[in-house]
């Protein structure tokens, strides 16, 4: 296995073989949870893997007991809204740069995909879910609408569909994300990083060139936009973290002295 992983390797696990790198978030006592050194490290992981010619797609998934449970409120609770703002735009970037990458990235959600842990998962090109794993938005019953990457939802499901999302008034299963278009195809609990394995060892075997251009020429379509409807969303979001609702849920994460 080649030495690909950033300096804060422990926060993303890097395992090559077979023309493919399995990307693994590895918080698991945060239940992977987006803080600025997760953050940090994926996006120098995606640019090492982006670089090396052995490489032929890449696979992004989460130690167990999930995926990604989304930005780490805990690191957010205390700061200024500006600097939550600052702080999700980084964020936004590095899931903006998967579709900008040439080679293919594929997500494996087991557990659950919630809040920036879904539209992380839904900026991937393909995505494969357990059935059972369980997604969710619950910015909007937090108080606040999701900084980032809803250009890429829309993108997979449209606009109403995405609406409905957004509002987070439930959550869904594998299966209904998969009706949705949220993902790809769907595996049998325990099975997902394995069915996305497969899928990309098979993507990296086809003639890299054609794949590279493959996913230049849908990158309009599927990135919808990003830069620009992440700045007004992450906006939209510092405006309602002021509000009494966003600050009774952020107040909870504040450590106390």
């Amino acid at each position: 296995m080649n030495d690909i992983s950033p300096a804060n390797s422990a926060r993303v696990g890097v395992d090559q073989r077979n023309g493919i790198v399995v990307l693994t978030l590895n918080r698991p006592e945060r239940r992977n949870a987006l803080g600025t050194d997760t953050i940090r490290a994926l996006a120098q992981a995606l640019d090492t893997a982006e670089t090396d010619q052995a490489i032929g797609a890449i696979v992004l998934t989460g130690a167990a007991p999930a995926f990604c449970a989304g930005s780490d409120l805990k690191e957010l609770g205390p700061l200024s809204v500006e600097e939550m703002r600052r702080h999700e735009a980084d964020t936004a970037a590095v899931a903006r740069r998967i579709g900008m990458l040439s080679t293919p990235v594929i997500a494996a959600v087991e557990g659950f995909a919630l809040g920036g842990g879904f539209i992380l998962a839904a900026s991937c090109d393909v995505v494969v879910t357990a059935d059972n794993a369980r997604w969710h938005l619950p910015e909007v019953p937090n108080g606040w609408l999701p900084p980032w990457g809803l250009g890429a939802l829309v993108a997979r499901v449209g606009p109403t569909k995405a609406r409905l999302l957004t509002w987070g008034a439930e959550p869904i299963d594998g299966t209904e994300a998969l009706r949705l278009g949220v993902a790809d195809y769907a595996a049998p609990a325990g099975e997902a990083l394995a069915r996305a394995t497969a899928l990309a060892e098979k993507l990296a075997a086809l003639p890299r060139e054609a794949v590279a251009s493959t996913k230049r020429f849908f990158e309009p379509f599927a990135t919808l936009d990003g830069e620009r409807l992440d700045h007004l969303a992450g906006h939209m979001f510092a405006a309602d973290c002021a509000a009494p609702a966003a600050k009774a849920t952020l107040q909870r994460f504040v450590v106390k002295s």
